[in-house]
């Protein structure tokens, strides 16, 4: 015996993976006895765990040998060796495909519970099983990765034959094993206890890796567009599963949708629950122009428009929307939620439920600040002065519900440690309170 059981295998195989903790990895566990070990890695890495749910195909007199495999996707590899020598006729092979789909799509649907699958594209991917013996079932994986988009694949078993990188025909970037013992037979030999891992354990692990990093966010490059003839803002969406709204994110003056701190921001809300639209205020052809970074009304405006313009994309159709600026784009933010319903965009007016200001600078809607309806948070540095000020005044005017938050010792960027963290945990709050307590977003067409 080599391992006790699977967690210990889990561990002794997470040692040999540590390179890979600084990148932005996804561990998939083969289910189901290949998850135990792949929820210790990714515990270890301080990864999100998923499956890559694939199933062998038997030979029908010996259902240990196998003949190939098929995965998520339509995925098939078959082993043409095994075929020949076992003489399986296309018909037999036809009905363990047919049994072993039926399982497979089973076998997703309850270990996910209906959820979608972990987002693959442009990663690092973590394969991981328990052991691995033919290498049917592990081919399959790589493949099913690849197809979903995968940027690099690493396949990884505590235990396995000598030789056996070759069994995976160059689909995996890089191959990592603790154990390759002479003698191989089958992989439970090489365990103290090899007990079959239940679909509750493998659910279990799932529920505790989602617990840990937060749900499944689908990301998206978007377009999104103004009237005929200006062109269109580059945005980026992200969307968690079973969000219960969704935030825009109106940049200061000389940012973007890569502002860092923005960036920072939105992570922490995704994990948080909620759905983030980053994106330009300006088109590509209008930034290099630093007068339209101050046009307030004209910025209020584009926010108003990609508000109109998500609340009728399929991603946050009926959730609550709401609004994050920054600095200048805290203007725009409130410059708009004060304008009269059905205007603001020049169009259908789709509201915000809630907006929060991150060193705002209400002073450039001073003359509106009176008509803001929507509940506004207002957060500013405690060594930003001047801003502060500025918001303490603006608070004064503000008739919604509102309220000002002080981080103390942070400045106007809130680069100090743990300063944007504060800001993040405010932001989460508010729009979960008021999103909760708000009527979703209608479902608005833009007439595109």
């Amino acid at each position: 015996m080599y391992f006790t059981d699977r967690t210990d295998a889990g561990r002794r195989l997470a040692d040999r993976l540590g390179h890979l903790a600084a990148l932005d990895v996804t561990v998939l566990g083969l289910p189901r006895g290949g998850v135990p070990v792949a929820a210790e890695v990714a515990d270890a890495l301080g990864a999100p765990l998923d499956i890559c749910v694939v199933r062998k195909l038997g030979v029908p007199y010996r259902p240990e040998v196998a003949m190939g495999a098929i995965g998520e996707g339509g995925v098939r590899v078959l082993n043409d060796q095994v075929l020949r020598d076992a003489r399986v006729a296309p018909g037999d092979l036809a009905a363990v495909e047919e049994r072993e789909r039926a399982e497979l799509e089973r076998r997703a649907r309850r270990y996910r519970g209906g959820r979608r699958p972990v987002p693959l594209d442009g990663r690092t991917v973590l394969v991981v099983d328990d052991g691995l013996a033919t290498g049917a079932t592990a081919l399959a994986a790589c493949r099913v990765v690849r197809a979903r988009g995968a940027a690099r694949i690493v396949f990884a078993v505590p235990v396995a034959p000598r030789g056996w990188t070759t069994r995976l025909g160059g689909e995996a970037d890089e191959t990592v094993c603790v154990h390759t013992p002479d003698g191989f037979i089958a992989v439970g030999q090489f365990y103290e206890d090899f007990s079959a891992t239940s679909d509750e354990e493998v659910v279990a692990r799932l529920a505790h890796s989602r617990a840990v990093h937060g749900p499944v966010v689908q990301e998206s490059d978007v377009r999104i567009p103004l009237p005929e003839g200006v062109g269109t803002l580059a945005g980026r969406l992200a969307v968690p599963e079973d969000a219960h709204g969704v935030v825009l994110f109106a940049h200061g003056s000389g940012s973007g949708r890569h502002s860092p701190r923005n960036r920072a921001v939105a992570g922490a809300l995704n994990r948080a629950g909620l759905g983030t639209l980053l994106f330009d205020l300006l088109t590509e052809g209008e930034a290099a122009d630093r007068r339209l970074v101050f046009d307030t009304p004209m910025l209020a405006g584009r926010l108003a428009r990609a508000t109109e313009w998500l609340a009728a994309e399929p991603p946050a159709r009926g959730l609550p929307l709401g609004w994050f600026g920054a600095s200048t784009g805290a203007a725009a933010a409130l410059w708009a939620a004060a304008e009269p319903v059905g205007t603001a965009g020049g169009g259908t007016g789709a509201r915000p439920a809630a907006i929060v200001s991150r060193g705002g600078r209400p002073d450039l809607a001073h003359e509106r600040l009176a008509r803001v309806d929507a509940p506004t948070l207002l957060v500013v540095g405690g060594r930003d002065a001047l801003v502060l000020d500025l918001n303490r005044k603006a608070q004064a005017m503000l008739r919604c519900e509102n309220r000002l938050e002080v981080v103390p010792g942070a400045t106007h960027l809130f680069e100090e440690p743990g300063a944007l963290e504060e800001v993040a945990e405010l932001a989460a709050s508010w729009f979960t309170g008021h999103f909760g307590r708000r009527t979703a977003a209608p479902d608005v067409s833009t007439g595109r």
